[in-house]
């Protein structure tokens, strides 16, 4: 059923149909309006939740943990400085198997302060252990959550997940979108059916000390069970695109690459404005395309290569930065291209909320051409 409605709105909606039966969340801009749409649906008997109000981010997740730990299909969502204030809490939970589904609607991390959207606070957690699906427009973030949940759940993989999507320029933006009915949701999504649970009548422990004897170990099955989550991504992706029409079974997606020399690699919603300068471009008989990123983490490095192995010139644009290096997308993509020969430029762009334009991917289409990368783009030099 299409609907015209706000990306946060389409989110709450989409949670709702996956069945959560505890939502714990700390409101704070721009993802408020998900969860105070959750919290009326609760309220009005559209969900059956628990929804517990917290105190801080810190004791959201940590409400969520311990929800997940008895056996409840759990979520919650949060941004910047409140995913910040999670720190402890997301290493926590991948580190204890839980498949807890949070969306992050991107934000600028302080100081200086700013509720603008780049996407450095989920790109900041990439090394906690959870799953990392980025999308470029609200159909494709509403889409995202359900296969979460059925990745995040699935007994090989085990894992919390991040769904994220650009503050404002998706969170608050209206857009048409495909929702799915509880009778297709619940077609896709079986009830949860947790592998391990807190149970006093079988009692286990979660998150135990671990000496250096064994703490290897479970860092060894952590990042296998990540890697190993490419398998699960692809069919879940795949059988959600059989039901549905939307198939979302590949990790990068690219457009008009097939005879690029010039590659643009992006993620989130800067990707509209690609596609658009791109087709502006090929009229005037450039050969410029573009790889999305789907998922970050597991990073696809197999597929980026494959991608991108015509290639004459490969430019990254990064919504965020790993600061003294550059860009984390960037470096990922340099890895998975390590001895092709194919150069890969970085260029940092729109942190804070700067608007991006199609001047500005122009401009980054020229310096990958002249071989020059590893560059702020539409710094305002003035202010110096």
């Amino acid at each position: 059923m299409l609907e015209i409605t706000e990306g946060s709105m389409a989110v709450a909606e989409a949670v709702r149909l996956c069945r959560p039966q505890v939502v714990a969340a700390y409101p704070i801009t721009p993802q408020t309006h998900i969860v105070e749409a959750l919290a009326e649906m609760v309220a009005n008997g559209r969900l059956d939740a628990d929804y517990i109000t917290v105190e801080s981010e810190f004791s959201a997740l940590s409400a969520c943990l311990g929800a997940s730990a008895a056996g409840s299909r759990t979520y919650s969502a949060t941004t910047s400085q409140g995913l910040a204030l999670m720190f402890e809490v997301c290493f926590n939970v991948a580190g204890m198997r839980l498949p807890i589904i949070m969306t992050i609607a991107n934000r600028a991390l302080g100081a200086p302060l700013s509720i603008w959207n780049d996407q450095q606070d989920s790109i900041s957690l990439r090394d906690s252990g959870w799953l990392q699906f980025y999308a470029e427009d609200n159909q494709e973030a509403t889409d995202l959550h359900y296969i979460a949940y059925r990745v995040a759940e699935n007994p090989a993989v085990q894992l919390p997940a991040f769904v994220c999507f650009d503050g404002f320029i998706l969170s608050h933006t209206y857009e048409p979108v495909d929702m799915l009915t509880q009778e297709d949701a619940d077609k896709y999504l079986p009830k949860f059916a947790p592998a391990e649970r807190l149970d006093a009548a079988d009692p286990i422990s979660f998150g135990m000390y671990a000496t250096p004897e064994y703490y290897l170990e479970f860092r060894y099955e952590t990042d296998k069970a990540l890697k190993e989550a490419k398998s699960a991504i692809h069919a879940a992706g795949k059988e959600f695109g059989q039901l549905f029409g939307r198939d979302y079974s590949a990790m990068v997606e690219g457009y008009k690459i097939e005879d690029a020399e010039t590659v643009i690699v992006a993620m989130g919603s800067i990707c509209g404005t690609v596609k658009d300068t791109i087709d502006d471009m090929r009229a005037e008989g450039k050969k410029v395309g573009l790889l999305k990123v789907r998922v970050f983490r597991p990073f696809p490095s197999e597929d980026v290569a494959k991608a991108l192995k015509g290639a004459k010139h490969v430019a990254v644009l990064d919504k965020n930065i790993s600061l003294g290096a550059k860009g984390a997308v960037a470096l990922e993509v340099k890895d998975a291209l390590y001895g092709s020969g194919i150069p890969v430029f970085d260029y940092i762009i729109g942190l804070g909320g700067r608007d991006v334009q199609k001047k500005d991917i122009r401009e980054v289409v020229a310096l990958a051409e002249k071989g020059k990368g590893d560059q702020f783009i539409g710094l305002r030099k003035e202010v110096l």
